[in-house]
């Protein structure tokens, strides 16, 4: 798909009229006086956590934004497999899949030996390693992700649009209220021209923090960023230049013998690359806007360091000047960790509030989305009474700890670029070898939660070697039962709140009257701690909290699916109709058996519980339902 030809256009390249394209957005009229959470800054977290509360009718949500309308020029870029991973869950996947630039392969390039003022390439490898995700690692502008979760907060029951124009002058919160009160009463300044001034006041349950590095929410709350001060300034611009480097639609890292380093991105469209330029190190306590570096600064550092090739820039679409710096607070809610077992958070940080580094690592867009869809699910389940508040005690501490191993290998890959300014140069031998070695954690795979009332202990790994406790669910290729149908096993995990449960079964018949799987559907069906029973409101559907799904060992056109348990036949809605997609058999055909992908255990099989944001809860036995009953009853309200 290609676009930007004849010029940097934003918005959707699908759209031929430029005025659509670009047609201001945003809900008229006055914020509500009372909403159930408030969300501040139409970044990417705070469009990812509204873009899931948006999908529950029952709760009231508003999000805020300072700036006068939505994004049109992005920043960030680069969106990890694990992204793609959950851009799926939102369902707006394909769209980005079919509009983003593919990273396929990334070169490395170093001074020439012979010819130290050029550079040669030094290396090329796979950008992403086989098997690692369904889902490839992409480039596209931050704008257009933005606009994918406006669609699907416009498509959603709540039909969610952001306020724009309102500037966050203060908060406060009532500490004697309970937990169903509007304890956090904010303040709203209108900045737009014909309400300028005017103040609006909107009281919350729940107030979340999406508003940048210099966060009005995270000075509310008396956090701070702790860390590195910025030493290094780097140019970024996104451009389209008539250039003769010839990996100029690979992803590039640059290594020159002087003048530092440079990294090429690839943009979509097939004509617009953007390009970071390493500029010059920063003395202590000095801010790059003193230097005043210009555009055509940055273009002349990148030609030099380009050199024997040419770089001729015709049109600047989008530039910056940065500083380095990782800065990381120690908490990511108001609760100091001296009352976490007596007081309940009301307000919460996400993304750049609470976590600053470079964009070298490409995580920053991508971490910031995590950590939105780590506290959407939460929220919405403790409003809507299905879990206990102390669950969200869970956001802060599964979320820092994360946020505090992207910063230390921000701060070493950060280092490793900018070699090239430190004693000996660059290594383009130790660039290439960290980039391949670290290629797990830079496509968001490498996400782990330590044991919690979240996340189960190890003890029946063994039973599915390859669907790690605590990390993302592994997708793998399956065929659905009922149509024949290959699918995604992980494609049945939708942003929508809900828990699910993969039971994998051993080679027995599964519809006969004593498999383990018939014993499964029974106890969750009929047995009084079944949390399926104990969690499901009267009247909802019988997967509306718990989805199960099964996975079966033999050949679809082995089995009888109308010999299946009820419970993988459940009747939903107001005519009771069935539905046939929750049950699957190996991929044989095309030789993906999910079994040996995974490291199923093919005589016992298991269960793999998953959470609402895609990560494995527990692995049990699939007869261990006293097990099953308990990882619930850890964090659940009984409904019934």
């Amino acid at each position: 798909m290609q676009f930007h030809l004849n010029g940097f256009q934003p918005g959707d390249p699908e759209i031929a009229d430029l005025a659509e394209r670009t047609r201001a957005s945003g809900a008229v009229g006055a914020v509500p006086d009372e909403v159930d959470v408030l969300i501040v800054g139409c970044g990417p977290a705070g469009l990812t956590l509204a873009a899931q509360l948006a999908q529950f009718p029952d709760i009231k949500t508003c999000i805020v934004e300072q700036k006068p309308d939505r994004l049109l020029v992005g920043q960030a870029d680069g969106i990890a497999c694990r992204t793609m991973e959950m851009f799926h869950a939102y369902g707006f996947s394909d769209r980005v899949l079919k509009e983003a630039y593919w990273v396929n392969e990334t070169t490395f390039w170093k001074p020439d030996e012979r010819s130290p003022e050029t550079i040669i390439r030094s290396g090329r490898v796979q950008d992403v390693e086989d098997g690692l995700s369904e889902f490839p690692h992409v480039i596209l502008n931050q704008a257009r992700i933005h606009d994918g979760f406006l669609d699907v907060m416009r498509k959603s029951p709540t039909k969610l649009e952001p306020y724009y124009s309102r500037r966050l002058t203060d908060l406060d919160v009532d500490r004697s209220a309970s937990a169903n009160d509007h304890a956090v009463t904010v303040r709203l300044e209108r900045v737009d021209a014909v309400h300028e001034g005017k103040i609006e006041t909107i009281r919350a349950r729940y107030v979340v923090g999406c508003d940048g590095a210099r966060s009005t929410v995270r000075k509310s709350i008396g956090r701070e960023l702790h860390g590195d001060s910025a030493n290094h300034a780097w140019g970024v611009m996104d451009v389209l230049a008539v250039i003769d480097f010839p990996d100029i639609r690979f992803k590039s890292l640059v290594q020159s013998a002087r003048d530092g380093s440079l990294l090429i991105i690839p943009r979509e469209g097939g004509y617009m690359v953007r390009i970071y330029v390493e500029l010059a190190k920063l003395e202590a306590g000095e801010r790059v806007a003193n230097r005043n570096i210009s555009a055509d600064d940055v273009i002349a550092k990148a030609q030099r360091i380009l050199k024997p090739h040419t770089l001729e820039v015709k049109e600047i679409a989008w530039w910056s000047v940065y500083e380095i710096g990782q800065r990381l607070t120690d908490k990511f809610d108001d609760v100091p960790e001296a009352e976490v077992a007596s007081r309940l958070p009301r307000i919460f940080i996400a993304g750049d509030a609470c976590h600053t580094h470079s964009p070298k690592a490409g995580q920053g867009m991508n971490v910031s989305m995590q950590d939105a869809f780590n506290l959407g699910w939460k929220l919405a389940a403790v409003m809507r009474k299905q879990c206990a508040p102390q669950l969200l005690h869970t956001y802060s501490a599964e979320r820092q700890a994360v946020a505090k191993e992207l910063i230390d290998f921000d701060r070493e890959w950060s280092g490793i670029l900018a070699s090239a300014a430190k004693a000996g140069g660059a290594d383009a031998a130790r660039t290439q070898d960290y980039f391949v070695r670290h290629g797990r954690y830079t496509a968001g795979t490498a996400t782990h939660y330590r044991p919690s009332i979240l996340t189960g202990a190890a003890s029946h790994q063994h039973l599915a070697q390859g669907l790690v406790i605590g990390k993302r669910f592994h997708s793998a290729p399956v065929i659905r039962l009922a149509d024949a149908k290959p699918v995604h096993l992980g494609h049945a995990a939708q942003a929508d709140g809900r828990f699910r449960i993969y039971a994998f079964s051993p080679a027995e018949d599964p519809a006969a009257a004593g498999s383990a799987i018939r014993a499964l559907c029974n106890f969750l069906t009929e047995a009084g701690e079944s949390p399926v029973r104990r969690y499901t409101p009267d009247g909802a559907d019988i997967d509306s909290v718990i989805d199960l799904r099964a996975v079966f060992r033999q050949d679809h056109r082995e089995l009888a699916i109308e010999a299946m348990p009820a419970l993988l036949l459940p009747r939903k809605g107001r005519y009771g109709l069935r539905d046939y997609e929750k049950m699957f058999c190996p991929d044989l055909k095309s030789g993906h058996d999910v079994f040996a992908m995974r490291g199923i255990d093919r005589t016992a099989g298991c269960m793999v519980v998953v959470r609402p944001d895609q990560y494995v809860a527990t692995v049990l036995p699939l007869d261990d339902f006293a097990a099953l009953a308990s990882y619930f009853d850890g964090f659940m309200l009984q409904v019934n």
